[in-house]
């Protein structure tokens, strides 16, 4: 059987109405958000369902949310097929939380907690120091080194080898497009996001969430889940200083999809809202086979597939 891995989407991918039709037809789905709205003491469920826009895109109320929703779409896999056979799992930043819960890494009421917080840790660094991020695709990376070194920015994404995105304060961010332009990239975007992400501007938060995480009970996950840190599976006993890293650390997408590969796996699925993940993934293989599932109708054509 091909090795099949479960892939979950990162902050970015909300929106409002996500999880609300598989939360409807399947009873296990509404009890995840009816569990999430008691632990976190508001209707999450209900700005998931409902919105509105500017309660979802909160970083303590988005991080808990894509938690939520991707744990719904991975259960309604589980009662569609009885079973997934996935043989390990990743996710994009915030993802990879959920991507340790769903390994047994942590419970799903410390990781509603841990998100909530890292969330509302992340948006207050924000606060503190104005940043941004930019998104390069077409450049070399010994050019995007280079343009680091001079703007004063730092890598926050390697998605690719063709697109890396950088993070840094909004002038740096700027100066840094500005080069990039000059070197000869394919295209540049600048980011809708609240600040430098995945960069050195996120210590406060960085520091707060290991402060954080010290009540929190890790356990040996039941399946290699990948880190974004380090491109490599969790080590159980450094699950904490890792996702702690993770904050101010870029995610090394492209390592990860590259140790998957050598792995011998073929097959993901990505479970939460959006297909960011898996579209990164056909960048870098395009030869695997990839499913999303994200409500009833993207479920059944996955399970279908899935059950071959």
């Amino acid at each position: 059987m091909t090795k099949r891995a479960v892939v979950f989407s990162g902050q970015g991918a909300q929106a409002a109405g996500m999880g609300r039709d598989l939360a409807a037809a399947y009873p296990e789905c509404a009890r995840l958000f009816a569990r999430a709205d008691e632990v976190l003491g508001y209707p999450l469920s209900r700005i998931c369902f409902e919105g509105p826009e500017e309660d979802l895109t909160r970083s303590d109320r988005c991080q808990p949310a894509i938690f939520v929703t991707s744990m719904a779409c991975l259960k309604a896999l589980e009662v569609k097929l009885g079973g997934t056979g996935f043989a390990a799992a990743a996710g994009l930043s915030l993802g990879e939380w959920t991507a340790l819960h769903a390994a047994g890494a942590l419970s799903f009421e410390d990781t509603l907690r841990v998100l909530e917080a890292r969330g509302r840790f992340m948006q207050e660094a924000c606060q503190a120091r104005a940043g941004g991020m930019v998104s390069v695709i077409g450049l070399p990376v010994e050019r995007i080194d280079a343009i680091c070194a001079s703007a004063g920015v730092e890598k926050a994404n390697v998605n690719s080898a063709e697109q890396i995105v950088l993070s840094g304060e909004r002038a740096a961010v700027a100066a840094a497009e500005k080069l990039a332009v000059e070197a000869g990239a394919a295209k540049t975007v600048v980011l809708n996001v609240a600040g430098a992400f995945h960069s050195s501007l996120m210590a406060p938060a960085a520091r707060r969430l290991d402060a954080f995480l010290a009540s929190v009970a890790f356990r040996p996950p039941c399946m290699p889940v990948v880190a974004n840190v380090t491109g490599r599976p969790h080590e159980a006993a450094e699950i904490r200083r890792t996702m702690v890293a993770q904050v101010t650390s870029p995610v090394r997408w492209l390592s990860c999809v590259e140790w998957f590969m050598h792995g011998g796996f073929r097959v993901y699925a990505e479970c939460g809202p959006g297909r960011v993940v898996t579209g990164l993934i056909k960048r870098i293989d395009r030869s695997a086979a990839l499913h999303n599932i994200q409500d009833c109708s993207s479920l059944e054509r996955a399970a279908e597939a899935l059950k071959a």
